[in-house]
Formats: structure tokens, C-alpha cells, sequence
């Protein structure tokens, strides 16, 4: 689905606005082209009891957040926090795989 001229996909990390205003962040579950409609799954809201739902929101209100490009070893761990948070197993495997690569690479650094 074509959204704020990028393609979204299952797992993209959005925020969008509730019809009552409120911020909303999450992921994307699912979307559904004819009723134009996304399945988010909420993180972090204004409004606390969506927090941790599935909610649709309409695709015309969905925009995809960057992708962060991580560059040291808290940023790293505050995603694996979240990717723990949201339940997110293999995000948590991606971001473990570059936290382990980044100590090997500190390890082969100190050896030499």
C-alpha cells in the first residue's frame, strides 16, 4: 500500500492521529486496501487504554515513521525495551544480533 510516498508494510512503525485527536504509535498488523483501513497495534498513546490494542485506523491517516538508523549501544538497548515491550520476537532477534555484533567488534578493537 502506497502511503506518504513510501510503501507500507506489515511491521512498519507508524503514528497517526485518533478521530478524537489523540497521538498514537504502533506497528502495523494488517491493512486492508478496500476498506482502506490499517490494524495498528498501539505502543504509545495520549489516551492510555489503547495502549497495547489493535485498532484500525483509516490509511489516509497513517503515516510511517523513519527508520532510525541506530548508531551506539543505549539506542539499541531502548529498542530491544520496546521490542520486548511490544512483543516483537523478531525485531528483538535483529536488534540482539547488531548489539552482539557491536561487543565483538569492541572485543576485537582491545585485543589488537
Amino acid at each position: 500500500m502506497s502511503n506518504n510516498n513510501s510503501i507500507l508494510k506489515i511491521g512498519d512503525w507508524i503514528k497517526a492521529q485518533s478521530r478524537d485527536g489523540e497521538l498514537i504509535i504502533g506497528y502495523v498488523e494488517s491493512f486492508d486496501l478496500l476498506e482502506e483501513m490499517t490494524k495498528v497495534t498501539v505502543t504509545t498513546s495520549d489516551h492510555q487504554e489503547l495502549v497495547g490494542k489493535t485498532i484500525p485506523i483509516m490509511n489516509n491517516m497513517v503515516k510511517i515513521l523513519p527508520n532510525s538508523n541506530v548508531r551506539n549501544k543505549e539506542q539499541i538497548l531502548n529498542l530491544i525495551d520496546l521490542a520486548l515491550a511490544t512483543g516483537d520476537e523478531d525485531w528483538f532477534l535483529e536488534l540482539s544480533a547488531k548489539l552482539n555484533a557491536m561487543r565483538e567488534l569492541v572485543r576485537s578493537v582491545k585485543s589488537h
